[in-house]
C-alpha cells in the first residue's frame, strides 16, 4: 500500500485543502473513490485512515480531505484550532472544495498512471453525503456514488426562533459532544442557503442522477433519520437502498479508533461499498 499523507493542496483565493491519497503502486488504471467527511469531521477522524488502507488492498485510489473551513489547519489536521474558519464555512464552499479535489486529482496528482479517469466515484458521509449528491449531479465526470448516513434536506434543518436568534447576534454555537468546544456558526452560513435553494435542494438533485447510487444507513442512526434515507432512495432512479439494522451514525466507529478490526456494521458497511464499486 502506498500514502501520500498530508498533502497540501492549495485552493484560490480559500485556505489551503489537507488530502490523502491511499493506493497500491502498480502501474494498473484503477477506480478513484473520493470522500468527503461531515459536519464537525474531519479527514482523520475514526477509523478513516485503515478505511483509505483497506480500499487500496482493494485497487480503489482513495482520496480523503479535510474541508478548507472545516476548523483544522494543515499543522493540527485532527482538531479544531481554527473556530472562525468553521464560522465561516458553507455549502457554497464545500461544493468548491470538493470540485477542487476531483479537478487536482484527475489532473495535477502525481499518480496518474494509477487512476482510470472514466472511474471516478463519491463517497460521503451525512452531511458530506449531501455535498457528493449534488456534485455528482453537477459533474458528468462521477460515474458513482455512495452515502453513509447521508442527509437529505440543507433547506430545513433550522427552525425558526434559532434564525431569528442567529439574525439578531449574528452567530450561534453547535456544540461538540467530543471536545466541549462550542463551535461558531456565522449567519452568513443560512445567507448562503438562502441564496441557493435550488442547488441545495438534495432530493432535487438525487432525482437528476441518471449513475449508479447506493444509499447505505443504520436503522438506530441518532444524528439522521432514516426516513432521510428512504426519501433519497424514492428520489432517485437507479439508487439501492442498504440499511444496516441496529446501526448508529457512525456504524459503532468512535474517535480515537484503536481497534485492530472493524466494527461489525461498520465491516458490512465498507464490504457493501467495495461491492458496489468493483460491480
Amino acid at each position: 500500500m502506498n500514502l501520500l499523507s498530508n498533502f497540501v493542496l492549495e485552493h484560490l483565493h480559500k485556505k489551503p485543502i489537507l488530502l490523502d491519497v491511499f493506493y497500491n503502486a502498480n502501474k494498473q488504471k484503477k477506480p478513484l473513490l473520493i470522500f468527503a467527511h461531515g459536519f464537525k469531521g474531519f479527514k482523520d477522524w475514526g477509523h478513516f485512515n485503515a478505511l483509505g488502507a483497506h480500499l487500496a488492498t482493494k485497487d480503489l485510489v482513495f482520496v480523503k480531505f479535510n474541508f478548507s473551513h472545516n476548523g483544522t489547519t494543515v499543522q493540527h489536521p485532527d482538531s479544531f484550532e481554527d473556530l472562525e474558519a468553521f464560522g465561516n464555512n458553507n455549502y457554497t464552499l464545500e461544493l468548491d472544495d470538493l470540485k477542487r479535489v476531483m479537478d487536482w486529482a484527475l489532473l495535477e496528482a502525481p499518480l496518474q498512471e494509477e487512476i482510470d479517469h472514466e472511474r471516478l466515484y463519491l463517497l460521503g458521509h451525512s452531511r458530506g453525503g449531501g455535498i457528493c449528491i449534488i456534485k455528482a449531479a453537477e459533474d458528468p465526470r462521477v460515474k458513482k456514488l455512495v452515502t453513509w448516513a447521508s442527509v437529505c434536506d440543507f433547506l430545513n434543518r433550522n427552525k425558526k426562533k434559532t434564525i431569528e436568534t442567529w439574525q439578531r447576534d449574528g452567530v450561534v454555537y453547535a456544540t461538540n459532544a467530543r471536545t466541549k468546544q462550542k463551535m461558531p456558526l456565522y449567519y452568513q452560513f443560512f445567507e448562503d442557503q438562502q441564496n441557493n435553494k435550488e442547488r441545495f435542494h438534495i432530493v432535487r438533485a438525487a432525482k437528476s442522477l441518471t449513475i449508479p447510487f447506493l444509499i447505505i444507513h443504520g436503522t438506530a442512526d441518532e444524528a439522521v433519520e432514516v426516513a432521510e434515507a428512504q426519501h433519497l432512495h424514492q428520489a432517485a432512479k437507479l439508487s439501492e437502498l442498504f440499511l444496516v439494522e441496529g446501526a448508529g451514525h457512525t456504524f459503532d466507529v468512535k474517535h480515537p479508533f484503536q481497534e485492530s478490526n472493524f466494527p461489525a456494521h461498520a465491516q458490512r458497511v465498507i464490504d457493501k461499498t467495495i461491492e458496489f464499486l468493483k460491480e
